[in-house]
């Protein structure tokens, strides 16, 4: 990008694809800011302009900033195009921001721009990642067609909403439909498993997904497996996948597969297997989730000197707590709180309300006889 912004700065008048280009290279190499500001800078804003600044920052996990610039390009009267709905389709699914969702489905009707697979499937996704799975239903049964990344989104929707068996339906139908899953699929189906408990089911589908699909599993599907058989108990079982995983893993790749053997150890009482998953989770990355996992259980289990040990190696260490983050909008608008932090304006408000609440339930708790029923 050195390279790039060099001979940018050589040409006397850009034109409008000189400056996409230069936003959407910012973008891709994760510096937002200056692709905000070439963003800034540019004159004359096309519609492609405006696209690659709301890309760039879906790109760049800057969602709510995708929906701010996505509200001053209708300032502007820049009518989107279909990729720019896609972005911004993302955007509201990350945030689970359903109303600005429900709103540019109906803009898009109201423009009578013809909904493609894309957009169709973009929809899906964003309705049952916002908590609506009826209207993401809807829309894929109304589909006169469909593509396995279409398939794809209503089974992964299905399987974070825990309806493990729903998924497994899905992924038979869509085989009977003649359309051939991915890698992608078994990702997505492996995950309703490990979500409901299927642990045979999911030993089945790996299975099949390599001796009928020739599909060979990467990382994510070694994670996926290793987080369903950990849920049903099997954790010796569970280490000894993750030990079979591929040399060409990613680091990251490798600490997710770790991280659920962690969890299930930390569920079920297995400190020494615990403490191994641990302590490799601990080489892998610098992160605090292992460590507070580990604490919580030797806590759990009386051990509190183990626990005060290891929260002093997280001092020593330098690794912080990552604070907990919630989301929630109102009004249109989308506010953020993390733990510990008192920025917002309306924070006194809002921790009297709390205090308020936290009263109520323990007059509750005090008095049963005040529960309704």
């Amino acid at each position: 990008m050195r390279s790039a912004s060099y001979m940018f700065d050589e040409i006397r008048s850009p034109c409008s694809v000189s400056w996409t280009l230069m936003i959407s290279g910012y973008a891709k190499v994760g510096d937002i800011e200056s692709a905000r500001l070439s963003f800034d800078r540019a004159s004359d804003k096309d519609i492609g302009i405006w696209g690659a600044m709301i890309s760039g920052y879906v790109q760049n996990n800057c969602f709510k900033e995708c929906l701010y610039m996505f509200r001053l390009m209708q300032s502007a009267d820049i009518i989107p195009d279909e990729v720019i709905f896609l972005s911004t389709l993302c955007a509201c699914a990350q945030l689970g921001a359903l109303d600005t969702g429900i709103w540019i489905h109906r803009y898009l009707d109201r423009l009578g721009l013809p909904l493609s697979i894309r957009l169709k499937t973009s929809l899906i996704d964003m309705y049952a990642k916002c908590g609506n799975l009826d209207l993401a239903k809807k829309m894929f049964d109304e589909m006169p067609q469909r593509d396995t990344v279409c398939w794809n989104a209503m089974i992964s929707g299905l399987a974070m909403h825990g309806d493990g068996d729903g998924a497994l339906k899905l992924f038979m139908e869509m085989e009977k439909a003649g359309c051939r899953p991915d890698d992608v699929t078994f990702i997505a189906i492996l995950s309703a498993c490990s979500y409901s408990g299927m642990a045979e089911e999911g030993l089945r589908l790996l299975d099949r997904m390599c001796n009928v699909y020739n599909i060979g599993p990467k990382s994510e599907h070694y994670a996926c497996i290793v987080d369903v058989v950990s849920r049903a108990g099997l954790l010796q079982e569970a280490k000894d996948i993750i030990q079979r995983m591929p040399t060409s893993s990613s680091s990251s790749q490798e600490a997710v597969a770790w991280r659920a053997l962690l969890s299930a150890c930390c569920d079920q009482g297995q400190a020494q297997l615990a403490e191994l998953a641990a302590e490799r989770l601990m080489q892998l990355e610098l992160h605090s989730g292992a460590y507070v996992l580990l604490s919580n259980l030797y806590a759990a289990t009386g051990k509190h000197d183990h626990a005060k040990r290891i929260k002093k190696m997280m001092r020593n260490r330098g690794v912080d707590k990552v604070p907990g983050c919630s989301l929630i909008k109102i009004n249109g608008i989308v506010h953020e709180f993390v733990a510990g932090e008192k920025s917002d304006k309306q924070i006194e408000e809002i921790e009297s309300i709390l205090e308020k609440i936290h009263k109520q339930l323990n007059n509750l708790e005090c008095n049963p006889s005040l529960f309704p029923g």
